[in-house]
């Protein structure tokens, strides 16, 4: 079954997801000024995840000036994730999305295939990335899905698009829903 895709100034599904370190993230409970940064990525498994975590890590004081709160989060368990955190400092880490909500955001899942590069286990079943902007009314602005690890959005590109967004008051785009002619 192919995972249904989330429109633009819609509202996304509710987020509700235990934090490394304690507490839970509830998606617009306390939104960012502009926007809030909703990273998925596939589990401590993927060495792609955590250099491309790294990288939003290094950007998230930037990130922040801009009024966009981050949240890292994979259907991980806590130990996992924990690890996963250490790998990223200073990002917060969610985890145990279910794969029931990974679908309802449109994310692809896969199927584990044992050991990865770096010896460690694929989950059974887990969600592919995704990287989504909404803003703090909880509608989707951005989102970008994909079915392998490759080529994700830039995080630098990213925080462009945010000033671009910001500044001209840009919509977000690709809202239409309706009959297409022809």
């Amino acid at each position: 079954m192919h995972p249904q895709a989330l429109l633009p100034r819609r509202p996304v599904p509710a987020l509700r997801i235990p934090l490394v370190g304690g507490g839970h993230f509830v998606l617009g409970a306390v939104p960012g000024e502009h926007f809030d940064l909703v990273v998925v990525y596939r589990g401590l498994h993927c060495p792609l995840c955590a250099k491309y975590l790294l990288e939003l890590s290094r950007l998230q004081d930037e990130f922040a000036q801009r009024g966009v709160a981050i949240i890292a989060l994979s259907s991980d368990d806590a130990e996992r994730a924990a690890a996963m955190a250490e790998k990223a400092p200073g990002l917060r880490f969610g985890y145990g999305l279910s794969l029931h909500s990974a679908r309802q955001w449109g994310l692809y899942i896969s199927t584990g295939r044992g050991k990865t590069s770096i010896n460690i286990e694929e989950p059974a079943l887990f969600a592919e990335p995704g990287v989504f902007l909404v803003r703090p009314d909880g509608s989707l602005y951005y989102g970008a899905v994909q079915t392998m690890p490759f080529a994700r959005p830039n995080f630098a590109d990213l925080l462009l698009a945010v000033d671009f967004a910001i500044s001209k008051n840009y919509p977000a785009r690709g809202e239409f829903a309706g009959e297409l002619p022809g």
